[in-house]
């Protein structure tokens, strides 16, 4: 199967989440975690620079072998989309695509705590989705910006690396501007978005110092911000923020910061044993004055103590939400200790012969 098309025809009839395309081996597919090769021909070097072609034309595919690295989108019939990255390893182009679902979620059906829910109707501040890559960063955004615009009459412009759900008005207006096309990237796209009467802002990654400056200031003048990061809790998320500006600015970005961050939502996907797909257990940090105060005097190393103590606020730690994932037969015995931060006290928790609900369990080192 060399034909771009109907390799992408055969990931949704799979319901595969990424596709992957090496030269010298079939397609293979990833669907639930796992990895499954389609049956058919190695693919050739000529056969990879041919299916980029197709997908993007002449003028991009220049850019890819020059640049070595290509982001963009595409769809097949049915209005299926995909978020590719074209990229060469060992001299040859491989592409690695993930899979859009052709809806914008509800947030309501991704299983996450039901805080999430409040967060889109915040008046202004800064809202972070973390996670590693595959952690759901981007449907968790693309449903909260799709029920503030099917609940309320906003303006909301996405500046995306690539454009992935595609938005469609209801009671909002949403403008979508894709890297690359619609502008050369993202500090440009938001300082110029700055002045198109934005109420709401996504920013689809907060990749560098530029970026993140540029986040965190349309926070500060009165906008609600929506973005991603690469990090895997809350305390992480801060100090990641802050490490990437210059020592003598650290403690203007504290303070900056401290003022506009509302929340953090850290995920972790895991695969569903009641059924087919894969659930989310998030950590949540809501930025309460105590937050604010560790952010501002760099006491990062206490907050992970206020999630545990706040949890009728709507704060809850990752071990808390795994629990509660398990007790409601969602996700495996094993993989729900392996993936703890504190493994040793995860069995112990799980073992308890009597748990209907969620028991605290400090992530930390067993």
């Amino acid at each position: 199967m060399k034909d771009i098309k109907a390799i992408l025809a055969k990931a949704i009839d799979q319901k595969a989440s990424d596709v992957h395309i090496n030269v010298g081996m079939p397609p293979v597919l990833r669907k639930n975690t796992e990895l499954i090769t389609l049956d058919g021909h190695n693919i050739s070097a000529k056969d990879a620079e041919e299916m980029v072609l197709s997908m993007v034309g002449p003028e991009r595919l220049g850019k890819l072998n020059e640049n070595r690295d290509l982001d963009f989108s595409t769809s097949v019939e049915g209005g299926h989309r995909f978020r590719v990255n074209a990229h060469y390893q060992r001299d040859t182009i491989a592409i690695a695509l993930r899979v859009i679902p052709s809806e914008v979620p509800q947030l309501a059906q991704l299983n996450l705590p039901a805080i999430v829910g409040e967060l889109p109707y915040l008046p202004r501040g800064l809202v972070l989705v973390t996670g590693h890559t595959g952690s759901g960063k981007s449907t968790t955004l693309a449903a909260m910006i799709g029920l503030i615009n099917s609940t309320v009459k906003k303006r909301i412009i996405t500046i995306e690396d690539p454009v992935e759900y595609a938005m469609v008005n209801d009671k909002s207006m949403i403008e979508q501007r894709e890297i690359g096309s619609d502008c050369p990237n993202f500090s440009s796209g938001l300082r110029h978005a700055l002045r198109q009467d934005p109420d709401i802002l996504m920013v689809g990654e907060m990749r560098d110092l530029e970026t993140t400056g540029a986040t965190i200031t349309a926070a500060e003048t009165g906008h609600l911000v929506f973005s991603t990061l690469h990090t895997i809790n809350a305390p992480q998320t801060i100090e990641r923020i802050i490490d990437i500006y210059p020592a003598g600015q650290q403690d203007q970005i504290r303070t900056m910061l401290a003022n506009t961050l509302q929340a953090v939502i850290s995920q972790t996907l895991f695969k569903r044993v009641d059924k087919p797909g894969m659930v989310p257990c998030a950590e949540i940090l809501l930025c309460t004055s105590a937050v604010r105060n560790c952010i501002r005097e760099n006491r990062i190393y206490e907050i992970p103590n206020i999630i545990e103590t706040s949890r009728k606020l709507g704060m809850q730690n990752l071990d808390y939400a795994i629990v509660d994932m398990y007790n409601k037969g969602f996700i495996d015995r094993e993989e729900a200790i392996t993936r703890s931060g504190n493994p040793m006290k995860m069995d112990k928790t799980l073992s308890a012969p009597d748990t209907h609900q969620p028991v605290a369990c400090k992530a930390g080192v067993g």
